[in-house]
């Protein structure tokens, strides 16, 4: 069978799939992204074609400024266009598959250069311009401007959705976001989390400014791509004040980046870590809070293996890897009474579960947990059951996938 998948920043969600595929020597897989992404980035498998496309120049658009995000993916999609008509006369190939992720463009226009081929897509997250992340924290205000602009900012989903043979959606609650009347294409099947890797290590350690933190310390953890308010990040900085009253010895663990993956950008120079940090100065013992940026995969989870309580905190939004992981890697996830953790951390069964927004008592379940870790050593190991059960990469997961995006007889 030959397949083709295209994501800009590849592998993406695909990774475990493609790898499957290529592993049958019957299978030819074609895989593209963006030029500047793939840069610098292991192979993934030797049976791979691994090519890139080049982002056109920006336009000096005059279009009406709710259509530029648009506009910017139909160039895009132009350019995988361009690409792949290349890879269809002058090589010949015509996949049997295509699987995509619509969210950039890329997506529009390839039932126009493949129209026999079965196109799956990965429909991440569909926007609203209420009862999910627009509108969510009354300190980022939505005005009736942001609603109108994420309306249109679906179009390029629309296009794609119809399109498509099938789709799959890594939870419940992000397929429902999608219009009912399009939620019969879209399966739900997560990416799928590696529990023989991702595991609980009672002997895990990491050395951080020369202090060495060890499974059964007092270490609060904090994990997100970036650290911004969509992940929480402001009132997890506003919880450290009340935490180290209520738990001097406890050391603080914080990964992430400075850019945004998502929401609103701060003035050039600028970034969420120095503002939060600002506003708790003075009352935050800064010697045991260790902002360790982004790590290595194999760093991050030793991170997780070591910690006490682990903190989640999201908008109504896409569900984090690093919230599944954790659960996995049997942390105690002190998470956010919202949708998308709610999927997956039951209050006092898997996990402690408190209104977003409260850092107080944000503050004080964590001292909770760490005044007391025996008592939540249920919830630990519900939590890896839970991920085992309904997120293993090799028992569901990827069979599951591999049964909907391989063609049907």
């Amino acid at each position: 069978m030959r397949y083709l998948f295209i994501h800009q920043n590849f592998p993406g969600q695909f990774r475990h799939a493609v790898r499957a595929l290529a592993d049958d020597p019957a299978n030819e897989i074609v895989c593209v992204g963006e030029t500047r992404n793939l840069k610098g980035r292991p192979q993934l498998h030797p049976r791979l074609r691994v090519l890139g496309y080049q982002m056109p120049a920006e336009a000096r658009s005059r279009a009406h400024p709710y259509l530029r995000d648009y506009e910017a993916h139909v160039r895009r999609g132009q350019q995988v266009v361009r690409l792949l008509l290349q890879l269809r006369d002058a090589n010949g190939f015509q996949p049997d598959v295509v699987v995509a992720h619509p969210g950039w463009g890329e997506a529009l226009f390839l039932r126009d250069v493949f129209p026999h081929a079965r196109h799956i897509q990965y429909f991440e997250f569909y926007y609203h311009g209420e009862g999910a992340d627009v509108g969510f924290d009354p300190e980022f205000p939505a005005t009736l401007d942001d609603q109108l602009r994420v309306r249109t900012k679906n179009s390029t989903q629309l296009q794609s959705v119809v399109q498509a043979d099938a789709g799959l959606s890594p939870t419940a609650w992000q397929k429902s976001r999608y219009p009912i009347e399009l939620q019969r294409k879209i399966t739900v099947v997560h990416d799928g989390i590696d529990t023989a890797v991702v595991c609980p290590d009672p002997q895990a350690w990491v050395e951080i400014n020369g202090q060495r933190l060890e499974a059964g310390q007092e270490i609060v953890t904090y994990v997100a791509r970036n650290l911004e308010p969509y992940r929480g990040f402001h009132i997890f900085m506003r919880m450290l004040p009340k935490l180290q009253a209520l738990r001097p010895n406890a050391r603080v663990v914080i990964v992430g980046g400075d850019d945004v993956s998502y929401g609103r950008r701060l003035p050039e120079g600028q970034n969420y870590r120095q503002v939060y940090r600002k506003e708790v100065e003075g009352q935050v013992d800064w010697s045991k809070v260790f902002f360790v940026g982004k790590l290595p995969y194999g760093e991050y989870l030793k991170v997780l293996q070591i910690s006490a309580a682990h903190v989640y905190l999201t908008y109504p939004f896409v569900l984090s890897w690093s919230a599944l992981e954790a659960m996995s890697a049997g942390c105690l996830i002190v998470g956010s009474r919202t949708p998308p953790v709610e999927e997956v951390v039951e209050d006092g069964v898997s996990g402690v579960l408190v209104d977003f927004f409260d850092a107080d008592a944000l503050a004080a379940r964590v001292a909770q947990v760490l005044a007391d870790p025996a008592a939540y050593c249920p919830l630990r190991a519900r939590a890896r059951q839970v991920v085992q059960e309904r997120y293993d990469l090799q028992a569901i997961c990827l069979p599951r996938t591999l049964e909907i995006i391989r063609p049907r007889a």
